[in-house]
């Protein structure tokens, strides 16, 4: 009540005009334009010409009802409320009308409070003061209220309805807004259309659609506005049927011809795929604007057509701002920053959607000191000029700067938009913060974001990889509309948790599924090692129609390296192929990679055959030759990578100087190491340094090997030590053997395979003592060896043998098919190396013993289960030894056999009697 008393007592001047005008008697007078001057101060009031209007109201020498609501609305509606109170109360012919025009204008202002005293002191009311109160309420985000107050009216129209409804669908109340509209007696366009908005705006497309054909069976008329927002449902249904049908619809209404309704079809069928109509429907369009043309060149830019889309822009007779912009973001999009930014300095009056457009293209590109400098010299920002800053620093890995700018932004008390809020979440997903991502979440709240789903789904992602499993479900339940990504976001978050059962359970209850879906939980059981269970679901996810994408392929080809089935992996390849998948940068690296693991040279054909290839390409072939034994050809496939102009990074050296290693070249493996920091900037780390202290030990310079340790820069690991025990037990060097073994003793006490190594240097020279004092250790420590096994697959079977193991159904045949085997080597020159028997037994138990090591008995089970001459592949856990590796040689020789063994370090490739490693591992 003092605010309103207050508003008559301003100044001198107000109150002289506040008298002088309700001394003025209202008074009808025919010979008195009055209509002319009241429809004079109402369009200068629309003009912003208040003043003036005044003018003419004050000149009036009579005046009626009309002409005091005219000014009163007009100041109300130019914000100046004060006036208009001061008019208001000096008024005493006020009605209904006058009442209504202050509420509406102290709503307007934010001064709700004011508009329901006001509201309160009406002497009479109407459905329109109403209504108007209740939209003040929901203007200003007072839901409570407004609906309090739609309750207690004597009566509604539909208008009144409206009101709440459009409240409902705006934030995102769908259920409320859904239940209200099943109550309302009357429906008009405005209701038809707000809830097809609402389902909309709520990425509801199904609902929102099948709300429109409910309006169609009512026989409600369409308007623009209903076609604009129907087709934008429909084009993210991805149903080119549906926009078929509308556009019949929009021909028989004429609805066609309009730019807007006509540049919406064009944008439906563009976002289908459907180029070549795209083109036709344009050239039919006798009427363009802005956004058709800018419409037509993002079509063209983003379909790979960006010539066209450059002839395009040439044609357009009046280059505005809107269509500069549309074009410079097209340049941006293909990584022509220059010719973007020469755009950009074209335009004379630059908006603001220019300049985000040009500070976009600017992080698309990965520029962000340009980006960075360009945001300081923008003449103002908004939420998107963040965004851009914010989405790219993050999308570059400068995790730190985005959350740096995301603290700048909220210290600027600026409310954060989505796209701001999961670009923040993003950042801090990679950095796995936790504590900043909790921060950012809260933002999100008070905010009222954290209901939307694109915050929602960043915010179970970025808890599941902070693996806080509770958080994750409390993210995905807060999310009002869990769209598919939801449901996929939480699967994933679990399966990177290790909740499988969970992720199971959760992607089972899913109301629909994508190939994102199926895809998250096969990659599930491929990472948690159930391999055949991830080909179950992909057999399983084919049965429904689901077309899977790159990402399926890939995780299926890991499972095949995995299960080390290169005939599986072939299939899978084949699939790729006819799905057009095999070009896809990273389905190559994973079929190198699938090749590789499996044994198979193949991976060289798809490497020579790719025709993108990136860092990951050139590491992963790198390697892959490495653990092949091809150490000549990983050395000239880095040449190759150096003349193609590909940087290497720690990575690449990796793989080449193991390829080194394990091929003796140790000049060339020298070199390379001397090269990463002196020619590349690369400094050596300890992985670096485990295959230098390996190369050397192979190759017998045990002693600068333990230099080379000793002089390291950085404190070398367990790695680095083991590489220099096992080159002793190669070399049967039992005194720095025992010395570095001690080290490891004391670094990695646990590691069996350390107490092993010294053992077999011990047994190599016949020290059984110093052996069963090992033993003994191991023992007291509780360190346990783990046995020898080897495998091969058969008919999609694994068999698997432990050394002596006589629990296979055909244990007999495979013991009696060895001793055949025997006999026929040691005829051809094949002698039993005694030395890898590491017990202390009589010679004739030795070679017992070596006969039935796990590795043969899987090669003679092979033998007798597969067709003559077809090629064995056998995986093995441990080191092969020097005994069974002599076995396989000959074997391939005098069965014509292809034969591949993998064991615990690499790929041994046996035919004609040679191994691929030269006899060198």
């Amino acid at each position: 009540m003092q605010r309103l008393f207050s508003l008559v007592d301003h100044s001198s001047h107000r109150l002289y005009r506040a008298v002088s005008t309700s001394a003025l008697p209202i008074i009808q007078n025919p010979d008195i334009n009055l209509f002319s001057c009241t429809r004079q101060i109402k369009e200068l009031s629309k003009l912003g010409r208040i003043d003036e209007a005044r003018r003419v109201f004050d000149d009036m020498i009579q005046r009626d009802t009309f002409s005091w609501n005219a000014m009163i609305t007009g100041y109300a509606q130019n914000g100046h409320i004060d006036e208009a109170r001061v008019l208001f109360d000096a008024f005493l012919g006020k009605d209904v009308r006058s009442w209504t025009t202050m509420i509406t204008g102290y709503a307007k202002l934010g001064l709700v409070d004011e508009a329901r005293l006001l509201f309160g002191q009406m002497p009479v009311r109407n459905i329109i003061s109403w209504n108007a109160m209740i939209s003040g309420y929901v203007e200003n985000g007072d839901i409570i209220s407004a609906r309090n107050l739609f309750d207690e009216m004597p009566e509604r129209d539909v208008a009144s309805w409206n009101t709440i409804l459009r409240w409902y669908c705006h934030s995102y109340q769908m259920i409320d807004a859904c239940h209200l509209f099943d109550k309302m007696t009357e429906k008009n366009l405005v209701s038809w259309s707000t809830m097809i908005a609402g389902y909309t705006n709520n990425s509801e497309y199904e609902k929102a659609w099948q709300i429109f054909r409910e309006m169609r069976q009512n026989q409600v008329l369409v308007d623009q506005f209903v076609l604009v927002v129907t087709l934008t449902a429909v084009t993210n249904l991805n149903d080119s049927n549906l926009v078929d049908t509308l556009q019949t619809l929009a021909i028989k209404t004429s609805f066609v011809k309009d730019v807007v309704v006509g540049t919406a079809f064009l944008n439906a069928y563009a976002r289908n795929g459907l180029i070549d109509y795209v083109k036709k429907f344009f050239k039919t369009m006798t009427d363009r604007n802005d956004f058709t043309w800018s419409t037509m060149i993002s079509t063209l830019s983003q379909s790979g057509k960006m010539n066209e889309a450059i002839a395009l822009y040439e044609t357009i007779p009046d280059k505005t701002v809107n269509t500069q912009t549309a074009m410079l973001t097209s340049y941006g999009q293909h990584g022509k920053v220059n010719e973007a930014r020469y755009l950009f300095d074209q335009i004379s009056n630059p908006n603001m959607i220019a300049w985000n457009a040009m500070l976009t293209g600017y992080m698309q590109n990965c520029m962000v000191k340009e980006a960075w400098e360009f945001f300081r010299r923008m003449p103002n920002h908004n939420a998107v000029s963040w965004a851009a800053m914010i989405s790219g620093f993050a999308q570059s890995g400068m995790n730190e700067e985005a959350l740096k700018f995301f603290s700048e932004l909220h210290q600027l008390e600026y409310a954060p938009s989505h796209s701001c809020l999961t670009s923040a979440i993003f950042a801090c997903t990679n950095i796995s913060s936790f504590e900043m991502g909790t921060q950012i979440h809260a933002v999100a709240i008070k905010t009222a974001a954290a209901f939307n789903s694109f915050v929602g789904n960043a915010l179970i992602t970025m808890y599941a990889k902070c693996r806080k499993t509770e958080d994750v479900s409390r993210a995905f339940s807060t999310v009002r509309l869990k769209d598919v990504v939801s449901w996929n976001s939480l699967v994933a978050g679990l399966s990177l948790n290790y909740l499988l059962d969970d992720a199971t359970n959760v992607f089972r209850k899913m109301p629909k599924k994508d190939v994102v879906s199926w895809t998250s939980i096969i990659s599930a059981y491929v990472q948690g090692g159930h391999e055949h269970k991830a080909f179950e679901l992909f057999v399983e996810m084919l049965s429904t129609a689901t077309i899977p994408n790159s990402s399926t392929i890939a995780s299926l080809l890991s499972a095949c390296a995995s299960m080390g089935s290169a005939r599986l992996g072939r299939q899978i390849h084949g699939f790729a192929f006819n799905l057009g998948l095999d070009s896809v940068l990273f389905v190559g690296n994973s079929l190198i990679n699938m090749y590789f693991k499996c044994g198979s040279l193949d991976a060289f054909k798809v490497f020579d055959e790719m025709f993108d290839r990136d860092i990951v390409t050139w590491n992963t072939v790198l390697s892959g030759a490495a653990q092949q034994g091809f150490g000549k050809e990983a050395v000239e496939i880095f040449e190759q990578m150096m003349a193609d102009g590909v940087l290497p990074n720690q990575a690449s050296f990796i793989g080449l100087l193991c390829a080194c290693s394990h091929a003796g070249l140790v000049e060339e493996g020298w070199n390379y190491f001397i090269s990463m920091s002196r020619h590349f900037g690369l400094e050596p780390m300890e992985p670096h340094y485990a295959c230098m202290v390996d190369l050397l030990g192979r190759a017998g310079r045990l002693y600068e090997a333990e230099e080379l340790i000793e002089r390291m820069p950085i404190e070398p690991d367990s790695v680095v030590f083991a590489a220099l025990l096992a080159a002793c037990r190669i070399h049967k060097n039992v005194d720095l053997g025992r010395k570095v073994a001690e080290k490891l003793f004391q670094m990695d006490p646990q590691n069996a395979g350390n107490y092993i190594l010294l053992s077999n240097i011990y047994a190599s020279l016949g020290m059984w003592e110093k052996v069963g004092e090992i033993r003994k250790v191991m023992k007291e420590r509780g360190v346990t060896k783990e046995p020898g096994c080897s495998w091969i697959q058969m008919r999609n079977k694994v068999h698997t043998f432990i050394t002596g193991d006589r629990m296979h159904e055909q244990t007999e045949q495979i013991h009696s098919k060895l001793k055949e085997l025997f006999c026929q080597l040691q005829a051809t020159g094949y002698v039993p190396d005694a030395n890898f028997v590491l017990h202390d037994v009589e010679e004739e138990q030795k070679e017992s013993v070596l006969l039935y090591h796990s590795e043969k008995l899987a090669l003679a089970f092979g033998l007798l289960n597969t067709p003559k001459g077809a090629p064995l592949q056998i995986m093995k856990n441990l080191r092969i030894c020097g005994d069974c590796h002599n076995f396989a040689k000959f074997l391939s020789d005098i069965t014509s056999r292809k034969i591949v063994i993998r064991d615990g370090n690499r790929f041994h490739h046996f035919s004609n009697g040679i191994c691929s490693c030269g006899d060198y591992w």
